[in-house]
């Protein structure tokens, strides 16, 4: 049998709503409890409804299981998807398109990456392996700068196991498994 511990939970979900910068109407009202539920829960006084944990941990950016925790966990930023992660790879690119690869904000956009990655970020869009480097890059910065990243969404978005492997070694450093 499972113990919880309401003052933990409790203790998560203040700590996860104040990062969040929701008062505890506000995250009553988009859990749809009022703001007295919360305020409870927060004291450990009572639970969450267990139908309520999905709809809180998706407005909190966290997992059930980080709520429900009573280890010392990793509290993550929010949820990205390495759908995501490519689109806004893919704009860099149509953003050549768009204005022109001689524009002077592409110029600079894409400079900054070079350097900072020592690198050509023009041999991504036309390399699909490099491509997939460049999201494994930006999945891993992601994940450091304290994102959850799903494993399964991970494990569907690589093609090759290389960078599929390295990325889900960096998630599970980062607590996710």
């Amino acid at each position: 049998m499972i113990s919880l511990d309401n003052s933990v939970i409790g203790k998560n979900i203040a700590l996860l709503r104040a990062s969040k910068g929701l008062t505890q109407t506000a995250l009553g009202e988009r859990v749809g409890v009022s703001f007295q539920a919360v305020s409870k829960w927060e004291r450990g006084e009572t639970l969450p409804d267990i139908t309520l944990l999905p709809v809180l941990a998706d407005v909190l950016d966290t997992t059930t299981d980080f709520l429900l925790s009573d280890k010392k966990s990793t509290c993550y930023r929010g949820r990205k998807q390495v759908s995501d992660i490519i689109e806004g790879i893919n704009c860099l690119r149509r953003m050549g398109e768009l204005l022109g690869k001689d524009n002077i904000l592409y110029l600079h956009a894409a400079d900054g990456i070079n350097k900072g990655m020592n690198t050509d970020i023009e041999q991504a869009f036309s390399d699909e392996r490099i491509f997939e480097a460049f999201t494994a890059e930006a999945v891993i910065s992601a994940l450091r700068s304290g994102c959850y990243i799903d494993l399964t969404d991970i494990n569907r978005s690589f093609r090759h196991s290389h960078f599929r492997d390295i990325v889900t070694e960096q998630a599970k450093r980062h607590g996710i498994k």
